[in-house]
This record gives C-alpha cells, structure tokens and sequence, in this order.
C-alpha cells in the first residue's frame, strides 16, 4: 500500500539525510561482508554491529535493518560486492515507524523521530487497521513515500473443474478462452510516442529538455501499470463470478528464449507480462480464486477441436486455420482454450494426486 509523506522542509532534508547515512552504512556493510564471505544476519552483525553505529550515527534498529538489507542483496550472487545508491530504499519495522491516528506518522531518523502528516486515497484509508510489519521509505522525484505492507486475511481458495484460460501478448495484452480481448494498441501508440519524444529531447540536450525527460520518466510506466491493473481486475472478477479458475502460460524466461527483429526489440523488452502475472497472483489470491501455469508450448498452434499441432496453422498472427479438420478462429482466443484445457488437466491431476 502505498501512501504519500508530507514532510516540512527541515524534515525532508532530515530524511534524505538519513537516507544518505543508511545507504552509506550499507556500502561499508557490503565491502565488510564481502572481504569476509559473510552472508549470515547474525556472523555479520558480530563483526560490524559497534562499528557502524559509531560511524554512521544510525540508531541500533536502524543499524540492524542496514545490515538486513546488505545481507538479502549479497546473498543473491555471493560473487560481487553489492552497492546501494545514496537515496535507495530504507526498510523500517514497527519499532522505528508507528502511525499516529488517520493522517500522523513517526518516522525515526539520524536527527530523532519526526511525525509528518501523510495522504492516501480511501483505499489506502480503508486498509489502516491492517498495517502489519514492515514499510519501505522511498524518495522518488523530490518525494517521498512510504510502501507499507498490509495483511489481506487468508481467503481459502476454491476447487473449480473449469479454469479460465488467459493468451498474454503484445498486440492483445490479454485475450481469454471466452472470445474476450484487451487490447494492447494504446499503450503500443503510447510508448512509440514517448520513444519519439526521447529521442528528440535526448538528441537536444538543453537543461531544459533534460528537466522535461526527468520529469515523464515514469509517465509510461505509470499508465502502464494502471492498464495491468484494470486488465487483472476485470480477469479476476470474471473468473470469481463464472466460479473458475485462472489458468495462464508460464513465460518465465521467454525474452531469453525468443528472437525479434531489430525494430521489435523494444516492444519486446517492454512488454510487461511479468506485472500482469503478478497482479493477477495477488488478486486471484484475495479472492480465492485458484490460479495455475501451464506449459506454453505449442497452445497457438494446437487445434482445440482435432489435436493437429502445425506451425502451418498460423497462417498469419491473427488467424487460426486447422490444416487437417479446418477449424478456424482469432488465433489468440484459440490458443486461450488450450490454456484453458491445460489448467482443467493440471487441477484434475492434482486432485487425483
């Protein structure tokens, strides 16, 4: 959940000032770590503890989170010295951050705690009263924000033995076994747009035209994020209703896997199926609706009707035509009903189990 500070001047630059400290820290943590080929909490908070308390002015909880971090990050690949940026995240936990009523937050930095007001939506207002453990400070463009994680409750999920079986892709973002499509054509118009407008401003080069591509950084990302959002809404929400599940293809590695010619590189490298997938694990999830992954392979070429696998059954992206029985259909949509049979074949298989 994500809420919006509203720190004073003073307190602003108490934050970031903490943020550079943090981050400091963290950068002597990783060098100590790595010199000592320490990636365990409690070897690495013997070794370090007193000493980064002590040059970095940070309080005990705070010293303890910073060597948290460097730990989980180190652990990833043992093989390089990690290295934070001066304004990166700050993870705080119940004893350095309380929230004081509806709109007050104590927040601890190198300066003491300060308590600064804090705006939401009424989602974000809705979901106080299930505020649990930890939240990331983050200062993105000149402000700062808090990521807060909140507990949902356990819904049980149910047992369907049918499964709504959802086509990820560029030009359709989503197209499901119901003949349903999303269509991906604004957001394609969009980025080209922006790639244009990059492209010129870069090539300018002025201050002002550097301030300008600063400033819609993350305009694109932003839209499209809300695209994914209202795409894995609508999806859930069907599945939820029609009692199914959600079954979709497991696209793990697919950028490593597929080749593009060279002007689809960046449409294929911002193709956000990987948000999509996790919007909708976390929405199925909140409201019991089982997902699954299925093997990709061959569902947009595979007739639903006799079984013919072809590549020859794609005539053109858009099409689907049977070279054997002749069945023909919007290619997307057909290779949605194989999903959908997939996830049918995995639920019975592990009932079965």
């Amino acid at each position: 959940m994500q809420v919006k500070l509203l720190p004073t001047a003073e307190q602003a630059a108490s934050l970031l000032k903490t943020m550079e400290q943090f981050n400091a820290a963290c950068d002597t943590l990783a060098a100590i770590a790595f010199s000592n080929k320490c990636a365990n909490k409690v070897e690495l908070q013997k070794i370090a503890y007193h000493g980064i308390r002590a040059d970095f002015g940070l309080s005990a909880q705070m010293t303890v989170r910073a060597i948290a971090k460097v730990v989980e990050v180190y652990k990833r690949d043992k093989s390089i010295q990690p290295s934070f940026r001066p304004h990166g995240a700050i993870v705080y936990d119940e004893r350095i951050l309380s929230w004081k009523g509806s709109d007050r937050v104590s927040v601890l930095t190198v300066d003491g705690r300060e308590i600064m007001p804090w705006v939401a939506g009424a989602y974000q207002h809705a979901r106080l009263d299930r505020v649990r453990g930890q939240a990331d400070l983050i200062y993105r463009d000149g402000q700062f924000f808090l990521y807060v994680t909140i507990d949902v409750g356990d819904v049980p999920p149910g047992d369907p033995t049918e499964y709504l079986g959802v086509d990820l892709g560029r030009k359709n973002i989503a197209a499901d076994n119901d003949g349903e499509t999303f269509s991906g054509a604004h957001i394609a118009n969009l980025r080209n747009r922006h790639a244009r407008l990059r492209r010129k401003l870069q090539k300018k080069g002025t201050k002002s035209a550097k301030r300008l591509l600063k400033r819609r950084r993350a305009k694109e990302s932003r839209f499209a994020r809300d695209v994914n959002h209202r795409i894995s809404k609508a999806i859930v929400r069907k599945a939820k209703d029609t009692g199914r599940g959600i079954a979709l293809e497991d696209l793990k590695g697919i950028r490593a896997r597929t080749t593009v010619r060279r002007s689809q590189r960046r449409a294929h490298h911002s193709w956000s199926f990987h948000q999509l997938r996790a919007f909708l694990t976390y929405k199925a999830a909140m409201e019991g609706v089982p997902l699954v992954c299925v093997d990709p392979r061959n569902t947009s070429r595979e007739c639903p009707c006799c079984g013919m696998i072809d590549k020859r059954n794609r005539p053109d992206r858009d099409t689907f035509r049977c070279i054997q029985c002749g069945h023909a259909g919007p290619a997307d949509t057909t290779a949605a009903v194989n999903i959908s049979r997939r996830g049918s074949r995995h639920a019975a298989e592990r009932r079965a189990a």
